[in-house]
């Protein structure tokens, strides 16, 4: 019969790591004694990062015995005691590829659930001094599960598990675990995954993404590295905004609605800086459009408005970005933006009014006053091609900010898809009043073309937002560029991964396995090259990286 070996908490703690702090609860210990388990925790139990792991559908994490011994010997560790792996409950008899998702034990006085596998994660790596075991988990089978509490009660070390329900489908937990880290998913078994009741909500919405996942090729940029097009017209919108209009021999790949350019110019003689702009034109023309608003003090702009018209030719880099309209959806489309901010949004327009859709169209736009007002009288011919489309203009000299009462009065659906774009507090503000008037945060999308939010679980950041920088180490190595922190640093071999020298630099990063499980830190390679320290278990998409478990092979260009 299965048994409850050993019942392990700890409360999380700031834990010194890499000359960084993680706030952790991997650290537990066994306890003596009947323990309360209760629907969010044990008593005595805490987790540091509820993103990952906590809350109902996480409350107990689970761990084999059998597991034990089997990494004693492949890691020839004989100090792996219970709870070294971060686990509630150390129990024999139940391997990961025996229990399914879905099946119920009572243990004690308390039952429960069987709800995931457990989540890859730097932690465990970090609590067992294995860098690589997030990976190791997957790739051996022996990641372990969450339990949710349908009953609250006691247990204690000792007590009998008796298993009183068996999950639908009978998926075990290696199974779904390989659905989601494994290349190759079966698409009939992800369809089972997603109709399991019991598995948590945040792998039942990974596998419907998995499901509705365009191929690999949709997903390729229509080049690779950057290639020579010709300045074909100039046209001045504005005292500080001018379009450039680039094409080719032949037309070009039709660009997303929303995506933007990557340029890399050689201004005054200085080094290639690299500087991402929208897309503004019709997406279907043939032809890209961008429009660059003169920054004071952008060398990049600055140069653009002042040679465009003689330079002859731009190197440009594929349309990229995710910042694209859903084409395909039927609910009514707000386009809501700021400045310089309305050039994506005035492609996806572009697109509505060329396939002359039927969707509800609200075009909101903020601008200082009348003559910093880009693509007024555009904006007003493709709004009147559209049968249901409307415009609201906000001058803040007039009218003041764009905020909540305006957006109230405007009488947004609580259904419809917003896009928006701007400077950053105008994004973050237009969002809260977005969702304080019930739209659905997943039906916001923003765009930022500086350095996306870092995604690190745990690590406790300095208050101070640090630029980023040259690091303290540099080589002789290949060139690795970060496109959206506009930041160049020759490679050394003392890093172990191109995250490590991102890290280095205050590059802002995603990461969560770092060891080429999660895809979490996958990032988009704009030019060049890289090598892979450790096969990652999945290799990612054409054109991307794994920055966690990679190092450049060729001067390098990134998407972060």
């Amino acid at each position: 019969m299965a048994t409850l070996i050993s019942v392990n908490v700890g409360m999380p703690k700031a834990v010194a790591w890499r000359d960084q702090s993680v706030f952790t609860g991997v650290y537990k210990s066994p306890v003596g004694g009947p323990v309360m388990v209760r629907h969010l925790n044990i008593d005595g139990d805490g987790q540091g990062d509820l993103n990952g792991h906590g809350g109902e559908n996480r409350a107990v994490l689970v761990y084999q015995t059998e597991s034990y011994d089997y990494w004693r010997s492949f890691l020839g560790r004989s100090d792996l005691e219970p709870g070294a792996f971060g686990e509630n409950f150390t129990v024999s008899g139940l391997p990961d590829d025996s229990v399914c998702i879905g099946d119920r034990f009572r243990i004690g006085g308390a039952e429960f659930e069987v709800t995931q596998p457990r989540v890859t994660c730097f932690r465990v790596g970090m609590r067992l001094g294995i860098p690589d075991m997030p990976r190791l988990l997957v790739a051996h089978h022996r990641s372990g599960f969450y339990l949710r509490v349908i009953t609250e009660g006691h247990v204690c070390a000792g007590d009998p598990i008796v298993q009183t329900g068996r999950g639908r489908h009978q998926l075990t937990v290696a199974a779904v675990d390989a659905l989601l880290y494994l290349p190759d998913p079966d698409p009939a078994r992800l369809r089972q995954a997603v109709d399991v009741p019991a598995l948590s909500p945040g792998w039942v919405q990974s596998f419907k993404e998995m499901l509705s996942k365009p191929s690999d090729a949709a997903l390729e940029p229509a080049w690779r590295g950057f290639r020579c097009l010709r300045i074909i017209s100039v046209h001045r919108e504005s005292s500080d905004v001018v379009s450039i209009q680039l094409g080719a021999d032949e037309p070009l790949p039709i660009p997303l609605p929303g995506q933007y350019l990557t340029l890399r110019v050689n201004a005054a003689g200085s080094p290639a800086a690299l500087r991402s702009y929208s897309l503004s034109g019709d997406p279907a023309d043939g032809i890209y459009r961008i429009s660059v608003k003169r920054e004071s003090g952008g060398r990049v702009s600055q140069w653009l408005h002042d040679n465009a018209e003689t330079a002859g030719t731009l190197e440009a880099a594929a349309p990229r970005g995710e910042f694209t309209l859903d084409a395909e959806a039927s609910s009514p489309v707000v386009l809501l933006s700021a400045g310089i901010g309305a050039t994506p949004v005035l492609a996806m327009l572009h697109w509505l009014s060329g396939n002359v859709s039927d969707r509800r169209i609200i075009w909101i736009h903020a601008t200082h006053d009348r003559d910093s007002h880009v693509f007024a009288e555009e904006t007003d011919a493709l709004i009147q091609a559209l049968p249901h489309a409307e415009q609201y203009t906000v001058y803040s000299a007039r009218e003041g900010r764009l905020d909540r009462a305006r957006l109230a009065s405007i009488d947004i659906p609580v259904n419809a898809h917003v896009y928006v774009c701007g400077p950053t507090a105008f994004m973050d503000a237009v969002h809260t009043a977005l969702v304080d008037l019930g739209v659905a945060e997943d039906h916001i999308h923003t765009e930022q073309f500086g350095a996306r939010p870092p995604i690190n679980p745990g690590v406790q950041h300095p208050r101070t937002v640090i630029r980023p920088h040259q690091p303290a180490i540099t080589g002789s190595g290949p060139a690795v560029t970060f496109a959206r922190s506009a930041l160049t640093v020759p490679w050394s071999s003392e890093y172990r991964s191109l995250l490590e020298l991102s890290e280095a630099c205050d590059v802002p990063t995603r990461f969560s396995c770092r060891s080429g499980v999660c895809h979490v830190c996958i990032t988009a390679i704009v030019d060049g090259e890289v090598d892979y320290v450790a096969a990652p278990l999945e290799p990612p998409e054409q054109g991307s990286a794994l920055v966690c478990c990679s190092i450049p092979s060729t001067d390098l260009v990134l998407d972060l």
